[in-house]
Order: C-alpha cells, then sequence, then structure tokens
C-alpha cells in the first residue's frame, strides 16, 4: 500500500499500514495490522513530540481513542530537516477499520504548543482486497 501523509505547520506525517497476517487469527476475530509512521520536521524550528491521540474505528464501526504521551516510549526531538520513524500495531475485531489522529508537539524555540495531523488511514486485511 501506498503511504498516505498530510502537512501541518511544517510537519510531514506519512502512514505505511500492512495487514500482518501471520499474527492475526481470523477465527477468533483477531486481524492485526501494524502501520509505519515517518514524521519529516521540514520546518525552521526544533519540536519535541509530547503526546499522541488515535481515533481508531473498527469494521463494525465501533469507535476507539488511545491517548498517552509520546510514541512508542518515546518523545523524540526532531530538528529541521530531521525524521522520526517508528513501526506499532493495531488489534481489530474485523478485517476492516480506518485510524487517524493527531501528535501533540512543543515548538522547542517559542515553546509554542501544536497539534500536528496523522493522516486517515485505512487498514485493511489482504483477503478484503481480493
Amino acid at each position: 500500500m501506498n503511504k498516505i501523509f498530510a502537512i501541518t505547520r511544517g510537519i510531514r506525517v506519512s502512514v505505511r499500514p500492512r495487514y500482518e497476517v501471520n499474527a492475526s487469527n481470523p477465527s477468533q476475530n483477531n486481524f492485526v495490522h501494524s502501520y509505519q509512521v515517518s514524521i519529516h520536521n521540514m520546518g525552521e524550528a526544533t519540536v519535541q513530540l509530547l503526546r499522541r491521540e488515535w481515533n481508531i474505528t473498527d469494521g463494525d464501526g465501533s469507535k476507539r481513542i488511545v491517548k498517552g504521551d509520546g510514541v512508542i516510549g518515546e518523545q523524540p526531538i526532531i530538528e529541521p530537516g530531521d525524521s522520526h520513524t517508528y513501526s506499532s500495531w493495531c488489534p481489530l475485531k474485523f478485517p476492516a477499520g480506518k485510524m487517524s489522529g493527531h501528535y501533540e508537539m512543543e515548538d522547542l524555540v517559542s515553546h509554542q504548543i501544536f497539534n500536528v495531523e496523522v493522516p486517515s488511514f485505512s487498514l485493511i486485511a489482504d483477503f478484503k482486497n481480493n
């Protein structure tokens, strides 16, 4: 699947989702998806990712929100021109769903706090595309 991206205040967030067939168990309604996120600072100020908020919608329309500090236990500082990339995963009860959200960041020069959009992306089991 192609990368999906959004740009907010010079911060480009790209996401590449993938269905994890070996970690999933469809007979138990367990569909595991991974996603790789790249955060590229195209701006002029150093920023730090402080918190995340994910909006997850499962295939039956049920929704859940996941909030927390940083990403995978880190609160990366991203200099102008640099990137931070990480991978994580999301279990669903149905073969398809979607995620979106935002990162709360701090401009370390002005100390301004702002949100950076994470674009909405689909989580689709491979067999659903056939």
